[in-house]
């Protein structure tokens, strides 16, 4: 699918990826851009530099919580109404929490609600339209984690795991009926995700880590590409692969990384 003249709604957009992604499709010559996240200013303000960006697009700007499948809906019935369409789906928002067995019956519904469920709200609300015209891109933000694991947080792990899984499901499902999916699976990527909102935090994927607009440009060819999977760190496909070829040594291997990562970050890894 090519970008130009398409419609796109993208969640979690008020920073990092999401901004990122806004920018890319509007510069790209889409004609719509809805830009949604839960900081209602933080979005007004990333559309208004959207816009600036490309004067020929059309943006609008959403405080949407992606945990509740009415607000999705909704965000996705205005963007309809505005654009008459969504051609391209991006649901992108997502959250970490850095935490393992201590983690709570709490934080692992809220992780699971953000993660994995805003994904599936997404899909309920645009896919009917999309099947009817038998045309349209549902795009995951997902991680490498979701391929591989996540040293030092048990709910990332496994929410990243069940949102590709969701995401193949959609693929198998709707893949001959004309709906492409793919999911965007990158490993440290420098937002404040990564480093904190002051930069204090330290571990060991910031070394390597990639920019916002780097994954956005590789979204981009990833779609022009209707790809699966989008790779922004392509290294990702080899560990996925000796994963696959020996899983109890890819165990061995991640059990070693995460004993220098307790030693040298004291168990941060994101």
């Amino acid at each position: 699918m090519q970008v130009k003249d398409k419609t796109v709604v993208v969640t979690g957009a008020a920073t990092g990826i999401g901004r990122a992604l806004a920018l890319a499709f509007a510069r790209a010559g889409a004609r719509g851009v809805a830009i949604a996240d839960l900081n209602a200013a933080g979005a007004a303000e990333v559309a208004a530099e959207t816009q600036a960006a490309a004067p020929g697009c059309q943006v609008f700007a959403q405080a949407v919580d992606v945990s509740d499948a009415a607000a999705v809906q909704a965000l996705t019935d205005e963007a309809t109404r505005r654009f008459g369409q969504v051609d391209v789906f991006c649901s992108n928002a997502g959250i970490i929490v850095r935490k393992g067995l201590d983690a709570s019956a709490e934080e692992w519904q809220r992780i699971w609600d953000i993660n994995v469920m805003a994904h599936i709200h997404a899909a309920k609300a645009v896919m009917p339209q999309m099947v009817a015209r038998g045309d349209g891109y549902f795009v995951n933000t997902v991680s490498a984690a979701g391929l591989l694991s996540q040293i030092g947080s048990a709910p990332y792990a496994v929410t990243k795991h069940a949102a590709i899984g969701f995401a193949e499901w959609l693929s198998i499902t709707y893949g001959d009926r004309g709906i492409k999916v793919s999911c965007i699976c990158p490993q440290g990527v420098q937002t404040n995700m990564l480093f904190g909102e002051k930069g204090e935090r330290k571990g060991f994927l910031q070394e390597g880590s990639v920019t916002p607009e780097h994954v956005a440009a590789a979204t981009l060819e990833g779609i022009a590409d209707e790809r699966f999977l989008i790779l922004p760190h392509p290294e990702v496909l080899e560990y996925y692969r000796r994963k696959g070829q020996d899983y109890d040594r890819w165990l061995r291997g991640m059990r070693r990384l995460q004993e220098k990562v307790m030693q040298e970050f004291g168990g941060i890894a994101v």
